[in-house]
């Protein structure tokens, strides 16, 4: 047993966990090697209030599935009314689903991670994944009411991400110096990456800019195209959790040989990733992912009755329409940043919040991309609004990503979170784009 072993909370097991505070000879034998203690990404899963009692998210989901019942029941009068109460009524209902759908799965993931004893950089990866099954499910549903809809979703959802991101880094407890520093592996990774999404969606831009130019030349996405797409961001999705987690993985390995643990501090400090999380079998488990699986498809499912309701009873432009449903769709990632907050994990709500970003870039967009493409080659080529059209919307939210990456990437450089111009300037590119897209986005993909 390792000499610098207590019997409290300060035990050198819970360096890095927001929720302990470590002795102060462990937080200098780690400044002393070059590890800020305060930047270490050490993941604290679950919900104490979940340990006890029914968890919130039951309540939620029964509340939603009852309403949901209740509208198949008396279907006939529901259709009497008019489609603005109709929508409202999808909306509310579909939400409600969605948002305690996503808790259960990502309490599913917690709870599978516990019983394997997984690293916390592994079960924080998947739970945050996870948090992206609403968006899946919602743009599955509304790719055949509209295409358009569903890709201006998929990346309008970056921008308003990218928006909460720097909204909540300002307004986060800073330093002396004015910084807030993220966890090193989100700086590291979380560059390269943003990089290459700035730079996918400048080349993206100025093709569909360029074949749009001349009437004899392409002027929207074949089936290969998007297939081709996909398969390229996917890969850089891919590659990107390898590095994060061989970072995170780097990362715990250098705290355990300078702290020098023993087997037993590093079982403890596995227990304490996992101690708000509830103990439970395999079958508990497996109706937990199947819960959250069936609420998603219910909301998902009401969603776009929301979005069919607006499109085509309303008229809406479907620019607007996305714009609401991008809102609402990464509902329960800011439901799961604000409780992270809650518990003043910080560095664990903007490792959510950034991973908004990355993950609807490089997981949500080709995972919309590729329903797009299995529609169009399969189940109904002949949709007018397909194929996508390299359209005046369709190029501004592409050739947009670029400001917003740049910007992003331009200050992980620094190691910290956003000042006052850093979030105006990104106040100003997400209100810019809005702007041209309602004035110039009025017509058809």
């Amino acid at each position: 047993m390792s000499d610098n072993k207590t019997n409290d909370t300060g035990d050198i097991a819970a360096a890095g966990f927001s929720s302990a505070s470590t002795d102060a000879d462990v937080d200098t034998k780690l400044l002393r090697t070059g590890i800020d203690p305060q930047r270490l990404s050490v993941v604290q899963l679950g919900h104490k209030s979940h340990l006890m009692g029914i968890p919130s998210w039951f309540w939620r989901l029964l509340l939603g599935l009852m309403l949901w019942l209740l509208t198949l029941l008396f279907d006939s009068l529901l259709v009497e009314l008019s489609p603005y109460p109709q929508a409202a009524i999808k909306l509310f209902i579909g939400l409600t689903i969605l948002v305690a759908a996503c808790e259960i799965l990502v309490s599913a993931t917690e709870r599978l991670a516990a019983r394997f004893h997984w690293n916390h950089y592994i079960a924080g990866t998947l739970a945050e994944i996870l948090s992206t099954a609403p968006e899946l499910v919602v743009i599955a549903f509304v790719v055949p009411i509209s295409p358009i809809t569903a890709f201006t979703i998929g990346v309008v959802t970056i921008y308003n991400n990218a928006l909460v991101f720097s909204l909540y880094s300002y307004f986060l407890p800073k330093d002396k110096e004015g910084k807030f520093l993220m966890p090193a592996p989100i700086t590291e990774a979380g560059t390269q990456i943003l990089i290459g999404g700035g730079a996918m969606g400048l080349i993206l831009g100025l093709v569909m800019l360029t074949l749009n130019s001349t009437p004899e030349s392409k002027n929207g996405f074949s089936v290969a195209d998007l297939i081709f797409i996909s398969f390229i961001l996917l890969s850089i999705f891919g590659v990107y959790l390898y590095k994060l987690l061989t970072s995170y993985a780097k990362e715990e390995a250098e705290v355990r040989e300078n702290l020098s643990m023993s087997e037993e501090d590093i079982e403890q400090r596995l227990d304490l990733v996992y101690e708000n999380v509830k103990p439970s079998s395999f079958p508990v488990i497996t109706a937990l992912f199947i819960a959250g699986i069936f609420g998603a498809f219910i909301g998902g499912h009401e969603i776009s009755g929301f979005a069919s309701t607006m499109l085509q009873d309303l008229e809406i432009n479907p620019i607007l329409t996305a714009l609401v449903l991008a809102l609402f769709a990464g509902m329960s990632e800011y439901v799961i940043l604000w409780q992270s907050h809650r518990k003043r994990e910080y560095g664990i709500a903007l490792a959510n919040a950034f991973g908004g970003i990355t993950q609807v870039m490089f997981l949500v967009l080709p995972f919309t991309l590729l329903c797009i493409a299995l529609y169009q080659g399969v189940l109904d080529p002949t949709h007018p609004e397909l194929p996508l059209q390299f359209s005046t919307p369709n190029i501004f939210l592409l050739l947009f990503l670029f400001p917003t990456f740049y910007t992003l990437s331009s200050l992980l450089e620094e190691d910290h979170t956003l000042g006052i111009l850093d979030t105006t300037i990104m106040t100003s590119i997400f209100l810019f784009l809005i702007v041209l897209l309602i004035t110039y986005g009025g017509g058809s993909g």
